[in-house]
């Protein structure tokens, strides 16, 4: 073994350049792993969303977007929850039954929502995916019966759905618009995308 002394100008140029290099390899590095990571947008489009529904009057309806879906959320007035009854023999599914589109238990019920004041229902038409348009005021309009209760129309193929979100039957929609995973967290703070049971 040799006791040669290392000359220490030498070793401050070689620490120099290991330690540049590690800085270097950080600085490369940093990128391909946060690349790794899901960005800000991503997790946006699966998180739940919290709605503020003070401002919604009776009878308005106000739209969010969760998981890149218009979700609606109507305040029904008492007339609109009392003529929801009305519709019931001309419903494909009056109850909810079907399972294409699974309505959460707690929406199992004649007004499809936790609260009978607040219908939460993704504004997606379940037959080809058109965004149904309000038709809202009860009374004949065209396109629709002389004894329409308010509802939706998809004008694309004519399909119907109450202000519960289910479809009126011999319509090409298959099933009820969908009710998404909600709770409530408050008196005026809707969450959409969880429930309790999530």
């Amino acid at each position: 073994m040799s006791d040669t002394p290392v000359d220490s100008s030498k070793r401050t140029w070689l620490l120099a350049s290991v330690g540049a290099g590690a800085v270097g390899a950080g600085f490369v590095a940093t990128p391909f792993i946060s690349s790794f990571q899901p960005s800000e947008r991503a997790k946006a489009a699966g998180a739940a969303v919290e709605v503020d529904i003070s401002d919604i009057k009776p009878g308005e309806k106000k739209t969010v977007e969760w998981r890149g879906k218009p979700v609606w959320i109507i305040r029904r007035t008492t007339e609109q929850v009392e003529a929801l009854k009305k519709s019931d023999a001309q419903l494909a599914d009056p109850q909810s039954a079907r399972s294409a589109y699974p309505t959460p238990e707690y929406a199992k019920n004649g007004h499809r929502s936790i609260k009978p004041e607040f219908m939460v229902a993704v504004g997606i038409c379940t037959h080809l995916g058109c965004s149904p348009g309000d038709r809202l005021t009860a009374g004949p309009q065209p396109s629709l019966p002389d004894d329409w209760q308010g509802g939706f129309l998809c004008a694309c193929h004519g399909s119907t759905f109450d202000l519960a979100g289910r479809v009126f039957k011999n319509k090409p929609a298959p099933d009820n618009l969908e009710v998404p995973p909600h709770m409530y967290l408050s008196e005026t703070k809707l969450l959409v995308g969880e429930d309790k049971k999530a």
